[in-house]
């Protein structure tokens, strides 16, 4: 029991503490954490209900609807709160499956060098240079999405190129210090300093950019939603925003303006502190971010 309240002290003075001591990455944590509480415990407590009620058809918001209610006259906090799961999946297992391959890619093309990093390198600059979004809307509406896991991969396939560059200089810069000599010189193995020793040391620069890489995701995700291009969730807040324009014609009817402005302050407010936490945890990391030597 001593030992692992010594444990718990140490996982908080080592990544909590930082985290709260800096305002940029507590802001952003608890925005994240609302949003994550939204989206696991939010569907079991608020209950969805789509059935169709002409009578209340875009009504302003109200105390029995928080946030109002759409052309159908269903609740739009409901459809936000169930919705926020099939957001917050896709963009993290779309920065998950991203972030693995440039990861790979990433330490193959600067720990071995040579022809092998010419070759991988030469894929990435591929990746790099096709327009991300074009492809995925070609993609989405070639191949039939489901569900979020397949959806996810087809974003992922084209956001994991620019880490892949950047994890490569930091592998490169690592290789060449001298407890990665001695590690060679004692024949640890390939595997041992890849993952003993390289990847501990890029690890919160990957971190980091997990947490950018799903802001990217989410982002993407809603604009093909939003085109109706990958319509297998009724609830998602792309699927909401393109229901509010053509729908409802919110650009011309001030009175559902609501409607529009629900699920897109929501990715605001999501990718807002996406942001500062990725921001406030870069300053953590890098202290030079904030003007210290």
């Amino acid at each position: 029991m001593v030992k692992l309240r010594e444990r718990l002290r140490a996982t908080y003075y080592d990544y909590f503490k930082p985290i709260l001591m800096n305002k940029k990455a507590f802001l952003g944590f608890i925005l994240l954490a609302c949003f994550g509480l939204m989206a696991t415990i939010g569907p079991i407590v608020v209950p969805l209900d789509l059935t169709t009620k002409w009578a209340e058809r875009l009504e302003p918001p109200s105390l029995e609807h928080p946030l109002g209610t759409d052309y159908y006259g269903c609740d739009i906090f409901q459809q936000i709160v169930h919705g926020s799961r099939d957001v917050l999946l896709i963009g993290s297992l779309a920065a998950l499956y991203g972030t693995l391959i440039a990861i790979a890619m990433g330490i193959a093309s600067g720990y071995l060098g040579g022809k092998v990093d010419a070759a991988l390198m030469g894929v990435t600059d591929i990746f790099l240079t096709i327009p991300s979004l074009p492809v995925m809307m070609i993609m989405a509406a070639c191949f039939r999405v489901t569900d979020p896991f397949s959806f996810s991969a087809i974003i992922a396939l084209w956001m994991w190129a620019g880490l892949a560059r950047s994890v490569r200089a930091q592998v490169r810069s690592v290789r060449s210090r001298d407890f990665i000599e001695a590690a060679k010189v004692l024949n640890l193995g390939t595997p041992h300093i890849i993952f003993k020793e390289i990847l501990p040391n890029v690890l919160p620069y990957i971190a980091i950019n997990f947490v950018r890489m799903m802001k990217d995701a989410i982002t993407a995700s809603v604009g093909v939603m939003f085109l109706g291009l990958a319509p297998f969730s009724k609830v998602h807040w792309g699927i909401m925003l393109q229901m509010a324009m053509s729908m409802t014609g919110v650009a011309y009817t001030p009175w559902g303006l609501h409607y529009v402005l629900a699920p897109l302050l929501s990715i605001m407010l999501l990718e807002f502190g996406a942001v500062l936490f990725a921001n406030g945890v870069e300053e953590i990391v890098n202290p030079r971010l904030k003007g210290y030597e």
